[in-house]
Parts: structure tokens; C-alpha cells; sequence
């Protein structure tokens, strides 16, 4: 039976997600400058915005433009790639990938606590278990006994903290893109604006530093920011093949990013995962069904 449009593009879409953390994991691997591979991503990103979405010209720079939110986005985007570089490398692609889903229930509690939107009683529960799910997520088996270790105790704390603050970065580029978009910013133009100035300020901070360019971070940088763009445009394309089934989209493509995730990480990169942190995955599943709009 041949897949609907909007399946294939659910599946794409889960599937570039997953694909973003797969390779952030083997950057080390392959000894790439996540740095500049960054930098290499957003200015893909940037470009296949520009000729795919094909944002107006004349709304990208009006009085309405909210400057300042973009000059957020423009720190935090490269901020949480950075985050989500290191979460795959000290706590792997499976707690990562679901910090990074249970990222959206961050702009809901900004909702209720910020923004005045009615609390209810089954929104409060989906929060409640992503909490739970998070905290889950983040445990690490206690060390063996004898005398703690100082290199175990800075990899113990690596594994909680790096995941932690992919779910807040992430969280928090969620509220500041639904800001762009109360500021009348049409989403293309503000996509577009956000992921220059990224390119734009990573650029400034490597000429900083004085980082060693090599064609091979650059080279991973492109083949990120296609992959990354591909989980953007694919996630769009959902939405409009699907435009009566809002909550299916929802909860597909965030249930599917974990799930596959938690395959990927188990089988491919050999995760170990504890009887707790499986209790984390089924409390994010969970609670982003609840969660979910039907």
C-alpha cells in the first residue's frame, strides 16, 4: 500500500530529526569542528530558506521586525546546536533527542505563566508527566562503590547538564519564534532572518578564536544544514498535507523522533539505557499524547 503525501513527509521528517543527532554524535568520530560545522549550517539553512520558501523582500525588513527577539535566536540556535553536540556526546542520541521533543512543553508553561492562556486540567497533567519523563531521562546509575572518581563525577554531571540545556535552548527558540511571529513577521522571512544573523554571529565568534578552517567541518556543515533543513521543510509539508489532522502531525512527529531515536541510539551507537530512563521514554511518550490537540 503506497504511503499518503503527508505520511512520507511525517516520516522524512522524523527521520532528518534523527539524522541531526546521528551526525552531531560522529563528529568526534570523524574529528570535525562541530564549531564550524555550525556556522555551515545555518548559512545552508539560510540559502535553501531563501530559495525554497522564498520569503517577500519587502517584509523582511519593516518597523515591525522584532530585532531584538532575532538577536535571541541569533545567540540561542547556535547555542543549543552546540548544546545538542555535546548531549549526544556525554549522554547519547536517545536522552538527547528526547530533551529535545519534551522542549515544547516549555513554551506551554510560558503560556500559562506569561501569556494569560487558560490552565487546564489535561494540559497540566502533560506537563507534569514531561517533568517526571525529563527527570527520568536525566538519572544515571550510581558508580560503583569505592572512592568517587573526579573524571566519573565531571561525566556524571555532563550527562544530566548537556541534555538539560538542549531542553531549555530548544524550549526557549520555540517562545522566541511564536514572539516573531506575534510581531506580524511572516514565518519564512523571520526563519530566514534568524538563521543568517546565526550564521552571521558563529562567523564573528571562529574569526575570534582564530579557528583552523578545514574543507572537511565545512564539508559536514552543508550536508548538517541540508539534513537540518530537510526536518524543517518536511515538518511544513506535513502540516499542509495534513491540514485536518494537526494533532496526528503532533504526536507523530514528536513520538516518532523519540522512538526512532531510542533505535538508533541502542542499536547503531550501543546506548546503554537503564530501567529508569526506559520509564523516561514511556512518561515523554505519554505525555505528548496527552499533550497532542485532538
Amino acid at each position: 500500500m503506497p504511503l499518503t503525501p503527508g505520511l512520507s513527509y511525517l516520516l522524512a521528517s522524523v527521520a532528518c530529526s534523527v539524522a541531526v543527532a546521528a551526525m552531531l554524535k560522529l563528529a568526534r568520530r570523524w574529528q570535525v569542528d562541530v564549531r564550524q560545522a555550525i556556522m555551515a549550517n545555518h548559512a545552508v539553512a539560510a540559502l535553501l530558506c531563501w530559495a525554497v520558501l522564498r520569503p517577500d523582500p519587502a517584509a523582511l525588513l519593516t518597523p515591525r521586525t522584532p530585532w531584538l527577539v532575532l538577536a535571541a535566536l541569533a545567540v540561542l540556535l547556535p547555542s543549543g546546536f552546540m548544546a545538542m553536540a555535546l548531549a549526544v556526546r556525554h549522554a547519547g542520541v536517545v536522552r538527547s533527542d528526547a530533551a529535545q521533543r519534551l522542549s515544547l512543553f516549555i513554551p506551554l508553561l510560558a503560556a500559562f505563566l506569561l501569556f494569560g492562556e487558560p490552565v487546564s486540567g489535561r494540559k497540566l497533567g502533560a506537563i507534569a508527566l514531561a517533568f517526571a519523563a525529563l527527570f527520568c531521562l536525566l538519572r544515571r546509575a550510581a558508580p560503583a562503590s569505592g572512592a568517587a572518581d573526579p573524571a566519573d563525577a565531571e561525566s556524571r554531571r555532563a550527562h544530566w547538564l548537556w541534555p538539560l540545556a538542549v531542553w531549555v535552548a530548544y524550549g526557549v527558540v520555540d517562545i522566541l519564534f511564536k514572539q516573531v511571529a506575534r510581531a506580524g513577521t511572516a514565518f519564512a522571512g523571520g526563519l530566514l532572518l534568524a538563521f543568517a544573523l546565526a550564521c552571521a554571529l558563529m562567523l564573528a565568534y571562529l574569526l575570534w578564536r582564530r579557528a583552523r578552517w578545514a574543507p572537511r567541518h565545512l564539508a559536514a556543515g552543508v550536508a548538517l544544514g541540508a539534513v537540518n533543513f530537510g526536518n524543517i521543510i518536511t515538518y511544513i509539508r506535513a502540516h499542509q498535507a495534513l491540514p485536518d489532522h494537526p494533532a496526528l502531525v503532533f504526536a507523530a512527529m514528536n513520538m516518532g523522533v523519540i522512538s526512532l531515536g531510542t533505535l538508533v541510539g541502542a542499536l547503531a551507537f550501543r546506548e546503554p539505557l537503564s530501567r529508569v530512563n526506559g520509564l523516561g521514554l514511556a512518561l515523554a511518550l505519554a505525555a505528548i499524547l496527552l499533550m497532542a490537540p485532538w
